[in-house]
Parts: C-alpha cells; sequence; structure tokens
C-alpha cells in the first residue's frame, strides 16, 4: 500500500538460474572486450558472481493484481543515492551507454 506512489523501486533478487559451476570468482575482461581492463568479478554487474544477488532500480509500471516475489522490494528515493559526483572508469561508462536504449 503506497508503494504506488513511486515512479521507480529497487528490487533486490537472487540470480537462481545461475548454476554453481558457471560461478566467477577471478578477474576478467567486462562483456569479453580485450580492449578493456581485466577487472574483478564485484568490481562488474555480472550475474555469475558467488553470492548471486542483484540489485536493480525499475520503473513503477503498476501494483494492482501484480505478484513480485523478491528477497526485498524499496521505493527509490533521489536522498538515498549518492551525493555529488559518482566516479567510474571509462570501460563502465562506455559499456552502459546504450544499456537502457528502446
Amino acid at each position: 500500500m503506497g508503494l504506488d506512489a513511486f515512479s521507480h523501486i529497487e528490487v533486490v533478487f537472487f540470480f537462481h538460474c545461475v548454476p554453481e559451476d558457471k560461478i566467477e570468482s577471478g578477474a576478467r575482461h567486462p562483456r569479453n572486450r580485450e580492449d578493456w581492463p581485466r577487472v574483478g568479478i564485484f568490481a562488474q554487474r555480472g550475474k555469475n558472481r558467488p553470492n548471486r544477488i542483484g540489485l536493480s532500480v525499475c520503473n513503477l509500471l503498476g501494483v494492482e493484481g501484480l505478484t513480485i516475489t523478491v528477497l526485498d522490494i524499496k521505493p527509490h528515493m533521489r536522498e538515498f543515492a549518492p551525493r555529488g559526483n559518482v566516479i567510474q572508469p571509462a570501460w563502465s561508462t562506455e559499456l552502459m551507454a546504450e544499456y537502457y536504449e528502446d
């Protein structure tokens, strides 16, 4: 009740379809692109992480008649977002450049 007053929600979920033998713990090139540096799995947002926990901020399209099974749902409030400059490496900016394009 009241969640429909928010435009976005934070969804914390478990990557339950990732088999144990696919979990990565070492370094790799993001998206296997050799032109990007090798970085550890926790420096990426890949699903094959040892803890298999994901987080996404999603548009809230509606709550009526929907069933959502997740570890947690929180309304996304801009006050919880980082203040000031957010710093990240150039390869991650390039990787995400068209991620949410329709």
